[in-house]
């Protein structure tokens, strides 16, 4: 894959990027270092490798999947106005 001059300025507009024109075939030989590296990366043979998340070996972190409150209620409703049974109580504004 090859990337354009056109390429370059949709990319640079898209990511909000101020690209001069002078700047334009830099970054256009820079994308296409890129993406013929990603193209090498093709071609490397991993069907015998398992995928991972880490380059150590680890177990992930688990917690208990238990539904509670958060024991946080009072923390919560502190700083409100005015509250009730840790519910906000707000004036009324439909009639």
């Amino acid at each position: 894959m090859s990337v354009d001059s056109a390429t370059v300025r949709r990319v640079a507009k898209l990511a909000r990027i101020a690209v001069s024109d002078t700047d334009v075939a830099a970054m256009e030989a820079e994308l296409n270092a890129i993406l013929g590296f990603v193209e090498q990366l093709s071609e490397v043979d991993v069907s015998g490798v398992e995928p991972m998340t880490s380059v150590t070996p680890m177990a992930m972190k688990k917690r208990q999947d238990a539904v509670t409150d958060g024991d946080k209620a009072d923390d919560i409703v502190a700083n409100a106005p005015a509250s009730e049974d840790h519910f906000f109580m707000v004036p009324k504004v439909v009639e």
